[in-house]
């Protein structure tokens, strides 16, 4: 199903000290993330460009908000490469955690949950080493106006048309929420309003598309910051929410990869790309998303461009519909109508696409007393599991969704470390896609099909060797200090198979401080074509 990456921005505070500083706190965990020669890796910033547009322009560097320009030298902020080959930094005043790049959901999915052991471990060093009491929790909102990200990264042909694209996600992300939100306390970006919604991070969009992330924040981003080769580009979602549970998740990164193929597949499929998504874009995409959100009956409609109105439920059968019929046409359809998808992944997100309508379609026919008994559709759908929790405590306790405690309990869902978590309370309700040992290992070892490999093989390896890493590079250095840049810009490339034997022998030349010689990294340099 193509490269995902994600990135997920933590809450980070000291239950000691509530008005202790939250970029202090950050730094403090981020420097518990790593040591040794680990710590003394620096991150690439030579290849970023935050201010290059998707849609052919640049920003001028001088009229861009501060916080978009993540490679000024002000901004180069703690970074902790990890053996698994994701990064840990400080972004802003949050600990961020970029896992490694993925092959399909599911794997995708095993990095980022090993993203929250990472966290929670490198929390607990920072206390022990500061006397604090640093927790993190996995969230998007602090009910006060505030939001940090859960962004998504797709691996896309440029060959797509980007305004197709930023059209068609658009449809997605404004009617994905019914399956993948992760349920808020509040309506409106302070919490204005009483009552309780699916997604997070909704009332946080106010623009239809841009390049900004932090602020006026558009439903589809264009920082055109490929990571990856001439031939595609990276599409940078920065709409989700931070889910807990993991069929929300992989539906979320499964769903949207299917629909960023079906950008590029209206021809081969001989498709009016055009009609079919304006009969499903919103009108308005902004009030739309806005609405969907703030609707647990899943009834309220928008109107369309044509003038029809849907249901974020109709319009995700029909673009559903959609993929499937592309799918058809494209890869061939069994004796049974079942597309031949082109891997077990697919198959399967197709598959967890359907029964997530199903269960959308229940709770459409559910009053809010039915709704508090649908146990196998909440062990799927966060957002609806964590509102029959807060429900039944509303109820119990005859409170008003603005009182603090259902807030506070809200908040409590997400903390990472288990003896304050609501979600850990009742993780036994909700379906698992990865174990606890797919877990770990995803801690350890880096993907071994991605250039995430060689990444997470060097910094476990050979670490006094790299003098810096990035996303598309890594620069090696000899004992003399001369430097060694191997270029990664083909994500696909650099992994187990390719670079393996060559690898394990510079990692066998290695001498007693751990550091091969130049000769050693110059054969392997040679072996593996840099």
């Amino acid at each position: 199903m193509g490269v995902i990456g994600i990135e997920t921005e933590y809450a980070v505070s000291d239950l000691a000290d509530p008005g202790a500083n939250p970029i202090q706190l950050s730094h403090d965990v981020i420097d518990a993330a790593g040591d040794g020669a680990r710590a003394a890796i620096r991150w690439d910033y030579g290849l970023e460009d935050p201010v290059n547009d998707a849609r052919g322009t640049r920003l001028e560097r001088a009229l861009a908000d501060p916080g978009m320009l993540t490679d000024s030298p002000q901004l180069r902020a703690t970074n902790r490469l990890q053996t698994n080959g994701a990064r840990i930094y400080v972004d802003h005043a949050h600990p961020e955690y970029s896992a490694p790049e993925a092959v399909g959901p599911f794997e995708a999915l095993a990095y980022d949950r090993a993203g929250d052991a990472l966290m929670l471990d490198a929390a607990r060093r920072a206390s022990e080493a500061t006397g604090r009491r640093i927790v993190l929790h996995r969230n998007n909102a602090d009910g006060k106006g505030a939001s940090w990200g859960a962004h998504e990264n797709y691996h896309v042909p440029r060959a797509v048309p980007f305004a197709r694209l930023a059209r068609l996600f658009t449809i997605h992300a404004v009617t994905r929420q019914i399956f993948t939100g992760a349920g808020r306390v509040g309506l409106g970006e302070r919490g204005e309003e009483a009552g309780f919604q699916l997604s997070q991070r909704a009332d946080y969009f106010h623009a239809r598309i841009g390049l900004q992330t932090t602020f006026d924040r558009p439903i589809v981003n264009t920082r055109d910051e490929s990571h990856s080769t001439g031939d595609f580009r990276r599409f940078h979602v920065i709409v989700g929410d931070a889910n807990r549970m993991d069929v929300p998740e992989a539906l979320k990164l499964g769903t949207t990869a299917l629909v960023v193929w079906l950008a590029g597949a209206f021809e081969a499929a001989d498709m009016d790309a055009d009609a079919q998504i304006a009969a499903l874009m919103p009108a308005d995409p902004v009030a739309a998303m806005h609405d969907v959100s703030h609707d647990l009956t899943l009834r309220r409609s928008f109107e369309t461009e044509t003038g029809e109105r849907l249901t974020a439920w109709q319009a995700q059968v029909r673009l559903r519909g959609l993929v499937y019929a592309a799918a058809a046409r494209v890869w061939g359809c069994t004796t049974q109508g079942e597309p031949l998808w082109p891997d077990d992944a697919t198959r399967r997100v197709a598959g967890m696409w359907g029964r997530a309508l199903e269960d959308a379609a229940h709770v459409m026919q559910a009053d809010d007393d039915a709704r508090l008994g649908l146990r196998d559709e909440a062990g799927r759908l966060e957002w609806l599991l964590k509102w029959q929790i807060l429900e039944s405590l509303r109820r119990r306790r005859a409170l008003d969704w603005t009182d603090a405690r259902l807030r506070a309990a809200d908040i409590a869902w997400a903390a990472l470390e288990p003896r304050g978590s609501v979600f850990e309370s009742v993780r036994s309700r909700a379906e698992r896609l990865v174990d606890d040992s797919q877990i770990r290992q995803a801690q350890e070892l880096p993907p071994r099909d991605t250039r995430a490999w060689l990444r997470g093989r060097l910094v476990d390896g050979a670490p006094g060797i790299v003098h810096a890493a990035g996303w598309g590079r890594i620069v090696l250095h000899d004992s003399t200090g001369e430097p060694h840049p191997i270029d990664c810009a083909d994500p696909l490339a650099h992994t187990e198979v390719a670079d393996g034997a060559a690898l394990e022998a510079l990692l066998a030349a290695a001498g007693e401080d751990g550091t091969p010689g130049g000769d050693a990294i110059r054969a392997f340099l040679s072996a593996i074509g840099a």
